[in-house]
């Protein structure tokens, strides 16, 4: 039998405020030997923390993560009591954890590295060197998208429409074929025209040109309304792997709505569209500063 269940409660209560106060002796020394070098570690591994947690936080991986502390509390637990076999398991879980992290985050762990990318793009490069589009062309594709959407909703022709942003989007136009095109309302309609043979899938926008259609985009895995097709899962499920804009146009009811950041914006009219696509692509005069407060109010009208 196991020397601790022998062991009385006040014994256990002993040892583990002696563990206790043995660790506690250890962080007091090691915080007298603390140099700066060694607090700026400390505040980067804080921030990398810090800025994971924020991200992940409205996601499933927050979940899972919670987990996973409430297993280390665990493990710390039966190393104090000495309990030799369910050590031996957490051991074994806990020195294969970067393999089982990689299988179960493995989307989020995506999304955190595009996270800290776009950051580090909107801070560095796009700064010194803009998007590299040009404002002129991205209004008249803007113009273009508008006017055909309009046309479309007015004609129940369903649509579904990408504005490719800083997220890359090179698997997803590989599923389709590539354009690379001027964009025109003539265009964009006869693309998503029922008899058309690309009229099923996606249209992506890169830059201000049209540069695939027929892309098969990822469906959301979440629980959305009945009423909503497939086009308008797709659109999600695009929002929530990258930062996309994704435009759709009901082949039922006509509206029009905006899916973006995991979101879907349904019901809008044209000078609405128009009005969010400026505001993410041409986020000049100031606009950038003020485009995520607009985007709240219209939402709660």
């Amino acid at each position: 039998m196991p020397l601790y269940l022998l062991k009385t409660p006040l014994e256990i209560f002993y040892e583990l405020a002696s563990t206790l106060k043995d660790y506690l002796k250890q962080v007091v020394d090691l915080l007298r030997d603390i140099g700066i070098v060694d607090i700026i570690d400390i505040l980067f591994v804080a921030f990398v923390i810090y800025t994971v947690i924020r991200i992940i936080r409205d996601t499933r991986a927050f979940q899972l993560l919670k987990g996973i502390i409430f297993l280390l509390v665990l493990y710390a637990i039966v190393s104090i009591l000495g309990m030799e076999a369910s050590s031996y398991i957490f051991k074994e879980i806990f020195k294969n954890i970067l393999i089982i992290l990689i299988i179960l985050f493995g989307p989020e762990i995506r999304n955190v590295l595009e996270q800290m990318g776009k950051g580090a793009y909107r801070r560095g490069f796009k700064s010194l060197f803009g998007n590299g589009v040009n404002d002129v062309d991205m209004k008249k594709t803007i113009d273009a998208v508008c006017k055909a959407c309009t046309a479309m909703s007015d004609d129940k022709v369903g649509a579904l429409i990408v504005f490719e942003n800083e997220t890359m989007l090179g698997e997803v136009i590989a599923s389709g074929s590539i354009i690379n095109a001027s964009p025109s309302s003539i265009l964009i309609e006869n693309i998503f025209f029922p008899k058309s043979p690309l009229h099923d899938g996606a249209m992506i926008i890169r830059g201000s040109q049209v540069y695939a259609a027929g892309c098969i985009l990822p469906l959301t895995r979440d629980n959305v309304s009945s009423s909503l097709g497939t086009r308008h899962r797709a659109a999600i499920g695009m929002s929530q792997e990258s930062d996309a804009v994704i435009v759709v146009v009901s082949e039922e009811t006509g509206q029009i709505s905006v899916a973006q950041n995991g979101s879907l914006e349904r019901d809008i009219s044209s000078g609405q569209l128009r009005d969010i696509l400026e505001q993410e692509f041409m986020p000049t005069d100031n606009k950038s500063d003020d485009r995520f407060l607009k985007r709240l109010i219209r939402r709660n009208k």
